[in-house]
């Protein structure tokens, strides 16, 4: 690789840094906003309720793992979870001593009502604070968004 490739290939990588931090940053700030301009607070509940929507049914241990905090912490989330019948304990079949945890009906519906919250006050912001040509380009960098995921 000649000199000038090496400074071009460096350069380039030090755009990339920046232009990451950039994302990170703004992404993070935009989560932030829209769950405290929702009413969509992160909690360990709701967080709970979100690894079990993606994972299915699991035992304790495993989102406790998952979530990295102990089973005592986890289990005591879990009896919250249970108490509001957002999720039902369902014994093991493969492990009788040990209980799965599965998202309820309600549970499943909470966290449509606070995705759907989210969404709606995303929707306001882009129509009240975007123009139709903003939206075509955000559009198009969350596409670009999502290939750095894949």
């Amino acid at each position: 690789m000649s000199r000038t490739e090496q400074k071009s290939s460096t350069a380039g990588t030090g755009e990339a840094a920046l232009l990451a931090e950039a994302i990170r940053d703004v992404v993070g700030r935009l989560v932030r906003s829209v769950r405290e301009h929702s009413g969509t607070h992160l909690n360990a509940q709701n967080e709970t309720l979100a690894v079990l929507e993606r994972s299915g049914s699991v035992s304790i241990a495993v989102l406790a793992e998952h979530r990295g905090v102990t089973h005592q912490t986890m289990r005591l989330i879990v009896l919250k979870l249970v108490d509001q019948g957002l999720v039902t304990l369902k014994q093991d079949d493969k492990d009788r001593r040990a209980y799965l945890v599965q998202v309820t009906g309600t549970g499943r519906e909470h966290i449509e009502q606070e995705r759907a919250a989210r969404a709606q006050w995303l929707t306001e912001r882009l129509l009240s604070r975007t123009n139709r040509e903003e939206r075509k380009l955000l559009k198009a960098a969350v596409q670009t968004l999502d290939k750095l995921i894949g």
